[in-house]
């Protein structure tokens, strides 16, 4: 494109001035030329002020929500340029900004900035519908910068995360920093760990995956006879064979013999597969799983991006404490991490859906072994009483007693605590507690307590806390689980507990698992993202 040179502008504007510098506060012309008309212009042309920008949002009105956070980056840069260089070029990151903008489906983001024709015309001046100035270039991107985080790291208000019942443990993030950052290292805007929850990348890679087999075509109907009970071991028929392909297409299986035997192969791909999807590993596959196969491949696509959603509601800093408890409510299961690696997974049963498990974070400070079962108000009311009036041995049978108006149950092995519990302090009066209902482990579906967590390798989790602690070696605290004698533990250093909800997740394997969306929190965050 054709440089206009600082002779050729004095002349366009009309001056006759024997010298002009272009660091005159007379110099106000220049600012109404294109930018794809300019190039060899002083940054010192490029200025940004409050009037400035209060001029732009007045003119390209549908931008005002980003106003404040836009004058917050000038204000914070003494107002100079952020995305031309000496030259008044424009800085890589512009570029990257812009194109990544586009690709917002690989975010698994949904919509398209307002004056979009206008922010093209920027990087292609063949599309410039009305070009911008250098000034309004300036500010436009900054615009799209704030957007772009917006959409795409950025989580949403607290208000509204309460209002859908999620009081997990959130980000902080800071516009002004993070831009800091991508100054310094543009690659960091398409992953930056720092301020994104680790979990989203490896979502996001799982949400291409998918997208490409949906683009090859390859995700057919299963065809199964409903009036067979299982599938199993050594049957052979074409439904074995398409189970097979399916398996492989999500990658149970390395490779597509095409066989309709259910062989030694497929036996370790479909174990594979039900360890991903929470069922209870087994050789044999029901109908009722085989619907779940012939879910569109669209569901899991939908499914990734969601989670990639809660994803930015998370404190990036929550995986990486040095140790910590997380319970995925969906999976049923309970994970324990200790300096980056996993050191325990329990299988647990979480609330029904009139009571559900709340999701919130907090810290473990106490255990309580051979605890007393203190019977809420509630179950007085509607269990303990009637049972009373029908039966007067009725407390006496089920090992309970009145304590200052209270009903509770003695500690031992049938306490419906079980033989120890995990405090964390919380409005919700939740908490983790074992149980001696050890049957309902062993069901695909988890969901029958009245809030709390309840634990199957709960003795195992209790010596791994007190590992180190020389106050409480294996065989004491053995000793005080089996005692009926309740008695306290205070835990030296307190561990962060999140109870979250994720309907998909990534492991440390890069495992990607698909959960039964519980409580009916997919849909519903649907909704909500098409508002």
């Amino acid at each position: 494109m054709r440089k206009i040179t600082l002779f050729v502008i004095v002349i366009l504007i009309g001056f006759s001035f024997s010298s002009f510098s272009l660091y005159s506060k007379e110099c106000t012309q220049v600012f109404a030329v294109p930018f794809s008309q300019i190039q060899e212009v002083s940054p010192s042309v490029i200025p940004v002020n409050k009037q400035l920008i209060t001029t732009f949002f007045k003119k390209y009105s549908n931008l005002q929500p980003y106003q404040s956070k836009v004058t917050s980056l000038y204000v914070n840069r003494k107002f100079n340029s952020i995305w031309f260089n000496a030259d008044c070029e424009l800085i890589p990151l512009a570029r990257l900004l812009y194109s990544k903008t586009n690709s917002l489906e690989e975010e698994a983001v949904e919509g398209c900035i307002d004056y979009k024709e206008t922010i093209d015309g920027i990087f292609d001046s063949n599309t410039a519908l009305h070009p911008l100035s250098y000034n309004e270039t300036e500010i436009m991107l900054s615009v799209l910068y704030v957007y772009y985080i917006q959409m795409v790291y950025d989580d949403l208000d607290r208000i509204q995360l309460q209002k859908k019942g999620w009081f997990l443990q959130g980000k902080d993030l800071n516009y002004n920093e993070f831009l800091d950052a991508l100054l310094e290292n543009p690659k960091l805007l398409d992953r930056a760990e720092k301020y994104q929850f680790s979990q989203y990348y490896k979502l996001r890679s799982a949400l291409n995956k998918y997208r490409e087999i949906e683009k090859k075509g390859e995700w057919n109907t299963i065809e199964y006879d409903s009036t067979i009970q299982n599938y199993k071991p050594y049957d052979s028929c074409r439904t074995i064979s398409q189970i097979r392909h399916r398996l492989y297409i999500m990658g149970d299986l390395e490779k597509d013999s095409q066989s309709q035997l259910y062989d030694h192969e497929l036996m370790n791909a479909v174990l594979r597969y039900k360890k991903r999807y929470g069922y209870y590993a087994n050789y044999f596959i029901s109908p009722q799983q085989i619907k779940q196969l012939n879910l569109p491949v669209q569901h899991y696509i939908k499914k990734i991006a969601l989670n990639m959603e809660r994803c930015r509601w998370v404190d990036p800093e929550l995986d990486k404490a040095d140790e910590y408890l997380m319970v995925n409510i969906p999976a049923f299961k309970l994970n324990y991490f200790k300096n980056g690696q996993r050191v325990l997974e329990s299988n647990v049963v979480v609330g029904q859906d009139l009571m559900q498990t709340v999701i919130f974070s907090a810290c473990v400070k106490t255990i309580v072994f051979s605890p007393y079962w203190y019977a809420p108000q509630s179950i007085i009311d509607s269990e303990i009483k009637s049972g009373m009036s029908r039966d007067k041995n009725y407390l006496e049978s089920r090992d309970m007693e009145w304590n200052n108006g209270d009903v509770r149950q003695r500690p031992g092995p049938q306490n419906s605590m079980g033989l120890v519990k995990f405090l964390f302090p919380n409005s919700n009066d939740i908490y983790l507690h074992d149980t001696p209902s050890k049957a309902l482990f062993n069901l695909d579906y988890r969901a029958y307590s009245h809030g709390c967590i309840n634990l199957q390798k709960s003795r195992e989790l209790a010596h791994l806390i007190l590992k180190d602690d020389p106050d409480w070696p294996a065989d004491c605290i053995d000793w005080a689980m089996n005692r009926k004698e309740e008695s306290y533990c205070e835990l030296k250093n307190e561990i962060p507990i999140h109870l979250a909800y994720f309907t998909a997740w990534v492991d440390e394997y890069d495992v990607l698992h698909f959960y039964d969306d519980l409580y009916g929190r997919d849909a519903q965050l649907e909704i909500d993202l098409r508002k």
